[in-house]
């Protein structure tokens, strides 16, 4: 008899049993009311927003991330140095922004080296290798607010990130694999680290065979540009995943479009 029985059941399977520990885990909480049901709401509309145009959003900051900095020099040069020089001081903690590692607009050169800077002390020159404080003037033109490398990596963003939204809307676009993104990222990682390593060994050995080496403007723009690009190709597809499950969850939930 309790074989009889035994054959006319049958077992759950894990996704039910999954099921149904979350619906009482679910049936346990307590329940949003009033302003706090408004507050989740709210803020699960929100999310929602943002899942359908983050790409948008994003692309937008990249773009104002380094167009401010190339709108500091022609704000000094037309006259508006109050605003051009507050560009300056906003990005000064998230770049060097050492002259002979930055671009020059409105002057005779687009770069210039630290010789070239101080041969004219009289002239407004840095008054040291390390002056990131120094904007420039008539004679030099105004430099960028960011150096030539980062320049060139956050216009490879606000490029890279442009070029995914309208790629991405025929072809499914997959994250770089680690060895792409390495690749990409590893020509900055040895340009920059060996000019650094370059002044950290000539201050402790200052007679060593090795002196400080500053590398090319090409090979900033080079070396930042694909570091951008891999930065791009891995994080967008990641975020367009996570963005599509949030979307597909909330709409599930709310029955929004």
């Amino acid at each position: 008899m309790g074989v009889a029985e035994g054959k006319g059941q049958t077992e759950p399977t894990t996704a039910e049993i999954l099921a149904e520990v979350e619906r009482r885990r679910a049936d346990s909480r307590p329940r949003p009311t009033g302003r706090q049901r408004k507050i989740i709401l709210a803020a699960d509309r929100f999310l929602f927003w943002i899942s359908k145009r983050w790409l948008v959003i994003a692309n937008t900051v990249a773009v104002l991330y380094v167009g401010l900095p190339i709108l500091a020099p022609v704000l000094m040069h037309v006259g508006l140095t109050g605003p051009g020089r507050v560009l300056y001081a906003i990005y000064a903690p998230l770049c060097n922004q050492l002259p002979q590692r930055s671009w020059f607009l409105f002057g005779p050169q687009a770069s210039y080296t630290i010789e070239e800077l101080t041969a004219h002390p009289d002239d407004g020159s840095p008054t040291h290798p390390w002056d990131s404080g120094f904007i420039g003037g008539e004679s030099f033109g105004y430099k960028i607010a960011l150096c030539e490398r980062c320049t060139s990596m956050h216009l490879a963003i606000a490029a890279a990130g442009i070029a995914y939204a309208a790629l991405n809307r025929k072809h499914s676009i997959r994250p770089a694999p680690w060895w792409a993104y390495v690749g990409l990222f590893v020509p900055m990682a040895l340009d920059g680290g060996y000019q650094l390593l370059s002044y950290m060994l000539a201050a402790a050995w200052p007679s060593g065979p090795i002196q400080p080496h500053e590398t090319s403007p090409l090979m900033r723009v080079i070396t930042g540009g694909l570091a951008g690009i891999a930065t791009i190709w891995l994080a967008y597809p990641h975020l367009e995943d996570a963005m599509g499950d949030l979307r597909r969850t909330l709409s599930r939930r709310f029955g929004w479009e």
